[in-house]
């Protein structure tokens, strides 16, 4: 896996922070720092997800995926998915997350409240890496919800 990080700031770009990231899969991520009001030359304007941001939605999106393909694999009737993840981070540099919770709303037809723990147990002991490795620095809550569909 790689990824290219270029700073857009210096060519001309509204936000003096901007960022653009290139995947190695041929996909392109926009950031942007925040707004800086004591030195706005040194910040973003908004235009963009600030990086730590694009984690936390990264680390969203693999568990998330985790938990469909479980769900599916284990032939339930799941329709939907959907994770909001809420951190907190630490207040000095390096500012690492310190706590995340994850609640997950799953919606279908007939799945059970074991299946959908398991699920979001064995994305979290074993298969999404993100979340995995945030947790050498923050503590990992999660909840859900099953929405019969």
């Amino acid at each position: 896996m790689e990824c290219t990080v270029s700073w857009t700031g210096n060519a001309g770009t509204r936000s003096g922070m901007g960022f653009v990231a290139e995947t190695g899969s041929g996909h392109v991520l926009t950031m942007d720092g925040a707004p800086d009001e004591a030195s706005p030359r040194n910040g973003g304007q908004n235009l963009a997800p600030r990086p730590m941001e694009t984690v936390l939605a990264g680390t969203g999106g693999c568990t998330a995926y985790d938990v469909v393909l479980i769900l599916k694999r284990g032939r339930h009737d799941v329709r939907g998915c959907s994770v909001k993840l809420t951190s907190e981070r630490a207040q000095t540099d390096p500012k690492v997350f310190t706590s995340i919770h994850m609640q997950f709303t799953v919606t279908g037809k007939g799945i059970p409240a074991a299946a959908v723990e398991r699920a979001i147990a064995m994305s979290h002991e074993k298969y999404c890496s993100a979340s995995i490795m945030l947790a050498k620095t923050a503590e990992i809550t999660t909840g859900y919800e099953i929405i019969e569909a």
